[in-house]
């Protein structure tokens, strides 16, 4: 099959920081509040956020993923650093 849906020209990065790779974990939590689909982050139901938030590893490994991104266990500091918007700027040289 060919076209752009089959052939889309992508950019990998390698996660060279933990600040790399923890800034596209919240810039993935913040998508829907960026698209104006939420006006809370807590509110998309979509997404692994409420379980690193309330600590329920349903689906996710939440304590893998809080020790490789070294993420608060504590759910106020976890909401706290989540809900800080990522600028802009800095969002364009993730991806």
């Amino acid at each position: 099959m060919t076209g752009s849906l089959f052939q889309q020209n992508s950019k990998t990065k390698e996660l060279h920081t933990n600040q790399y790779a923890l800034t596209c974990f919240h810039y993935i939590h913040q998508n829907p509040l960026r698209a104006g689909l939420i006006n809370s982050i807590q509110n998309w139901e979509h997404q692994s956020f409420k379980e690193y938030w309330k600590g329920t590893g349903e689906i996710c490994n939440i304590l893998m993923g809080r020790e490789l991104l070294d993420i608060s266990s504590d759910p106020d500091q976890f909401l706290s650093d989540s809900i800080k918007m990522i600028p802009e700027k800095q969002a364009l040289e993730l991806f």
